[in-house]
């Protein structure tokens, strides 16, 4: 069963070592353990529905509970207190684009409002309800999922696109083949949720970005239809596809969506190699992007992020030999790690490794081998699930992300960590930080950053202490000229910030544009380009 105010299953626990938590108490001080909310007393403020009986609406109060919010800190502590304060006022799950159509005449008549729900694991704000607008519906996709059509010749693969991770890859694996977009979301989120946000997968650098891997599809729009028709390329005018792709529900229901798909490798093999400080880390990172190797990871982890994610992964022994073995070549305490990672056949793998471990060691690069490789495998969707133990610890955690060319990744990144290390001194708190490079390219790379806070006493002043942290790093990121989401979509939470990216006529265009498929704002109003919009 699904956890209804956290992350993944209820039957998957992650334990925190008393070691870690030792160092928790270090970095931002003791914690007091939160109450939270039982599900009985959320449901408890479940208000009426506002919305007439209809047969094709659930109004039962969990199924609106569990729709009511996503995964970001902000969904956390409305859903830990129980005080959610708006709900979506029933839930519909159309099994066809007959029912998407169905549903939309029905909005049009009654003035409802809709929201796309797939796998719910926004961090942004993009399934919220808004209090202040018209009755709403929150439409849940998981039942538009089947494979509809594999073309094996050219590797295109249709989907309903309310289909998971974990089952999309099935289908395909049966067929020898992969997708390869493998978010830390993956086994929650959908591949409609994907394409709506712009997603990027932890081995983008081979398989490549939700743009890349969307070939076309249906969306059912206020307006009628829009069929996205599949070529290998084309110069028919401007590409409809890009007005999906980032969408966020504005301008109707992705149904049905078509992706490249590649063979699946016969190999797989992700080596750690460490450097004995950041920077050498980080020329060896764009040593390696700018090399254009077939690697399917480049991942580097500033000095904090190492230390941190092997304290919190309680790998005491592993990060004792380490340090040992790393003081032996010279390195002391500032080391980074570099992850890569290579799949394909046996003799790509072989190459693509080589390759990237000389270009490492041109800059210092020690190879630690496969086993901080094995352990990233291992964890790689599990990280989420550590977010709920050090909430019932005392701890919040958030991350934000940004890209830059490489010329401006370190004064971004150095603007970000210190926004966040200095948000909270005036109510006497720290916050822990710490960054790695996720994703990297030709010109650039993106910066994921993490940080941790103490909860306060109660819910609005966690709250307060989230919008402080959020507030200052997203102004520190447009002011460095990053772009205000890498991989997250904008949904509320940085619609603020957008127009300093897309600009005044920028903005007016996007509003023209999903107007002209939405002319009555019955989709997702509120997300992407705010309530004005």
């Amino acid at each position: 069963m699904r956890r209804w105010n956290g992350w993944g299953d209820e039957a998957h626990a992650y334990v925190v070592p008393a070691r870690a938590v030792q160092a928790l108490q270090a970095w931002v001080g003791p914690p007091a353990p939160p109450r939270d909310a039982t599900l009985p007393e959320a449901l408890a403020g479940v208000p009426e529905s506002r919305l007439p009986h209809a047969p094709f609406l659930s109004f039962d109060p969990e199924q609106r509970l569990r729709h009511a919010r996503g995964q970001s800190l902000p969904d956390w502590v409305a859903l830990r207190s129980g005080r959610v304060g708006a709900f979506p006022d029933a839930v519909a799950f159309p099994a066809s684009s007959d029912d998407v159509r169905a549903l939309l005449a029905w909005a049009a008549r009654s003035g409802a409002r809709l929201i796309p729900y797939g796998g719910g694991t926004s961090v942004a704000g993009h399934v919220n309800p808004d209090p202040q607008l018209r009755p709403t519906v929150t439409v849940d996709m998981s039942r538009l999922s089947r494979l509809i059509e594999l073309d094996e010749v050219s590797r295109l693969a249709r989907f309903g696109a309310g289909v998971l991770g974990p089952d999309l890859e099935a289908h395909l694996r049966a067929r020898s083949l992969t997708l390869g977009h493998f978010p830390q979301s993956f086994e929650q989120s959908t591949l409609g949720g994907w394409i709506a946000t712009r997603s990027s997968g932890q081995q983008s650098l081979l398989y490549g970005r939700m743009e890349r891997l969307f070939a076309g599809g249906r969306v059912e729009t206020p307006r009628g239809p829009l069929e996205l028709p599949v070529f290998p390329a084309s110069a028919a005018g401007p590409d409809l596809r890009e007005l999906v792709l980032g969408s966020e529900g504005r301008l109707g229901f992705i149904t049905e969506a078509t992706v490249r798909v590649s063979p699946a490798p016969a190999r797989e093999e992700f080596v750690g190699v460490f450097f004995p400080d950041w920077a050498h880390g980080l020329a060896a990172a764009r040593t390696i992007a700018q090399a254009r190797l077939p690697l399917s990871l480049v991942r580097l982890s500033a000095p904090e992020e190492a230390r941190t994610m092997l304290t919190l992964a309680g790998h005491e022994r592993l990060l004792g030999a380490l340090e040992a073995w790393m003081r032996l070549r010279g390195a002391g305490d500032e080391k980074a790690l570099l992850l890569l990672g290579a799949s394909g056949t046996a003799a790509v793998v072989r190459f693509a490794l080589g390759e990237g471990l000389s270009l490492a060691k041109q800059h210092g690069g020690l190879s630690a081998g496969r086993t901080f490789g094995a352990q990233w495998t291992k964890n790689r969707f599990r990280a989420p699930y550590l977010r709920n133990a050090l909430w019932e610890l005392g701890y919040a955690v958030d991350t934000l992300e940004t890209a830059a060319p490489w010329s401006a990744v370190p004064a971004v990144l150095s603007r970000v960590e210190a926004a966040l290390r200095g948000g909270l001194q005036r109510c006497g708190e720290r916050a822990h930080v710490f960054t790695h490079l996720s994703h990297v390219y030709s010109d650039g790379s993106s910066i994921y950053t993490t940080y941790l806070f103490r909860l306060a006493p109660t819910p609005d002043e966690t709250l307060e202490r989230w919008r402080t942290l959020k507030e200052r790093a997203s102004e520190a990121i447009v002011a460095a000229k990053g772009t205000i989401s890498h991989q997250h979509g904008v949904g509320v939470d940085h619609a603020p910030y957008l127009k300093a990216e897309k600009g005044e006529l920028g903005m007016a265009a996007l509003g023209r544009a999903l107007s002209g498929f939405d002319p009555e704002g019955l989709m997702n109003p509120g997300k992407l380009l705010g309530a004005a919009r």
